[in-house]
């Protein structure tokens, strides 16, 4: 029995690894293809679990698989690892075979694909993050060269980019190496327009989506949030509760429990660590809200963060407040209900 049912396929830039399975779970074909040649391959065997690694093109091949015929199956590479026969030799066609064996198992967690969409709008994201990036370390590099002739124009980069014009025509500095200071201000308002440019395609995604609008009804979370999470998130209605979905973004504590006795330590800091930063630098602002405000003037969350402040210091607050923030984003998006702040008192009364 030669009939392919089940296949693991390791994805790379220029050479893709397939190991296909019959019903009885056997290996009947190992090969290697060239990224053009993949897709002609799929066309030419009958439809079957195909599962993958939820890396780069993994998504694109969902979509390319799904139109001809095949289930498609995404895992998370973390997940697929312990299935590798021998951790000492890692290669394509044994990672082929471990994403084989993981996809057949019953209790495999999988990921879900995203649209055309949503991988647009997380490139403009992923783009503005580079541009920033790209921004800071050529600051950075600046100062570093004025430091090389004496002059040290201190850590603050509004500073230093209105101080540029004028040390192009410092006398301490040498002829040859003034250009470089007007090559770095234009380049710099180069950076600024594509950000610009970012924020803006950024802004009218969150706009238009009334999922993100929704989403923004939370303090602390803001255009640049609600649509990350818009546009990262699939489906909210994949993961069960609240906790799972603060789980995917690393937000909960790592354990080491045994014998019935729990241990837990710090995040985990798995999943996508672009929306984690963002839910907590909007965390910030809502602890300095809640700081702010009069004891009596502060709602059922603002009195649980300044006690939660109090209790565990600044910086574990945050990362609570951001967990609390995605649960909420889940039972917003998975119920499609607006952000209630009396929420609790509804489910209050019918749990009594």
């Amino acid at each position: 029995m030669t009939e392919i049912t089940t296949v693991g396929v390791d994805l790379a830039k220029d050479v893709i690894v397939v190991c296909a399975s019959n019903a009885a779970g056997a290996v009947v074909l190992r090969k290697q293809l060239s990224f053009s040649a993949f897709a002609a391959w799929a066309a030419n065997i009958p439809g079957c679990v195909i599962g993958m690694e939820a890396c780069s093109t993994a998504h694109h091949w969902v979509r390319v698989l799904s139109s001809l015929g095949h289930s498609p199956k995404l895992m998370a590479a973390e997940v697929v690892a312990p299935f590798r026969m021998s951790r000492g030799a890692k290669n394509d066609h044994n990672d082929a075979e471990a994403i084989l064996v993981a996809v057949q198992q019953p209790t495999m967690r999988f990921v879900s694909p995203k649209s055309i969409e949503q991988q647009a709008m997380l490139s403009w994201h992923r783009a503005r993050a580079g541009f920033l990036q790209e921004r800071k370390s050529l600051l950075n590099r600046t100062r570093g060269l004025l430091a090389e002739f004496g002059i040290w124009v201190g850590r603050s980069a509004a500073v230093l980019i209105r101080r540029l014009p004028e040390l192009a025509d410092e006398p301490r500095l040498p002829d040859l190496f003034k250009p470089i200071l007007l090559h770095t201000l234009d380049h710099l308002r180069q950076l600024d327009q594509r950000i610009d440019e970012c924020d803006a395609r950024i802004a009218d995604h969150a706009r238009h989506s009334e999922a993100a609008q929704r989403i923004q009804q939370l303090s602390g979370v803001g255009v640049l949030t609600a649509s990350a999470v818009v546009a990262t998130v699939s489906d909210a209605g994949d993961y069960r509760n609240g906790r799972q979905l603060a789980a995917w973004a690393g937000l909960v504590p790592r354990q080491n429990s045994s014998g019935g006795k729990s241990r837990l330590g710090k995040i985990t800091k798995r999943g996508d660590s672009y929306v984690r930063g963002l839910l907590t630098q909007g965390a910030r602002s809502t602890l300095q809200s809640a700081l702010k405000r009069q004891a009596h003037q502060r709602s059922r969350l603002q009195q649980w963060i300044v006690a939660l402040q109090g209790r565990v210091g600044y910086h574990k607050t945050l990362v609570a407040i951001a967990n609390k923030h995605l649960r909420m984003i889940w039972a917003i998006l998975a119920k499609g209900e607006d952000y209630d702040p009396n929420a609790w008192r509804r489910y209050k009364r019918s749990a009594a």
